[in-house]
């Protein structure tokens, strides 16, 4: 139960890492401190209904050729991973990423959350990453422990989102700095490859 947890945490907070527009969006809030907690509330909520989406509707579909289509779902999960390790490890190699919060203007509260819902559910990569690989690494646990997987995951995305958003002015003048997203980089790529290997194992490739 724990492990699952933990591993639904560790590769929630790690995907969720990326740089991306929405994060920026999130900051951006942070830094002007409007609409701060409904932000935070409104992608901490998105990620934990495409996670559980992924995981369910996965083992659903699944759930008569699980012992047919498992191996290739570890193998294509485990490649997925070391190739997002493998990208992340580049950026902490050339030092390229870097997050400054665009100067824009004051929003209302529903025209804040209609924009956030774009840049959170017309992204690609929310469904790759939540319910996609999320859904396929929890196939590697039982039944009974997926909960704790869900959980483990979606609060993940709460202690990011609400962190990120309150953090906002403690954090933009360290993010700005190259070698704070080089180590950040280094230690989500170090994620990935520990995941990468656990997948393949699981698909009996050693």
């Amino acid at each position: 139960m724990l492990s699952a947890f933990l591993t639904g945490f560790v590769l929630g907070l790690s995907l969720i890492l990326v740089i991306g527009a929405q994060n920026s969006f999130v900051l951006r809030q942070g830094l002007i401190g409007q609409h701060v907690f409904f932000v935070a509330l409104f992608c901490s909520l998105s990620d934990a209904l495409l996670i559980s989406f992924g995981v369910v509707g996965i083992s659903i579909f699944l759930s008569s050729y699980i012992e047919f289509v498992s191996n290739w779902l570890f193998v294509i999960s485990s490649i997925w991973l070391a190739s997002y390790g493998l990208f992340r490890l580049r950026d902490a190699i050339n030092g390229k990423s870097v997050l400054i919060p665009e100067n824009t203007s004051v929003n209302g509260l529903a025209s804040t959350l209609s924009l956030l819902f774009i840049l959170t559910f017309a992204n690609p990569h929310v469904y790759l990453d939540t319910v996609v690989l999320i859904g396929s690494v929890s196939q590697q646990f039982p039944a009974n422990t997926k909960i704790a997987y869900v959980l483990g995951a979606s609060i993940a995305s709460f202690v990011f989102f609400f962190s990120l958003a309150y953090g906002a002015k403690f954090l933009s003048p360290i993010m700005q700095r190259p070698i704070a997203w080089r180590l950040l980089d280094s230690f989500i790529a170090f994620v990935m490859f520990i995941l990468a290997i656990r997948m393949a194992q699981d698909a009996e490739w050693f």
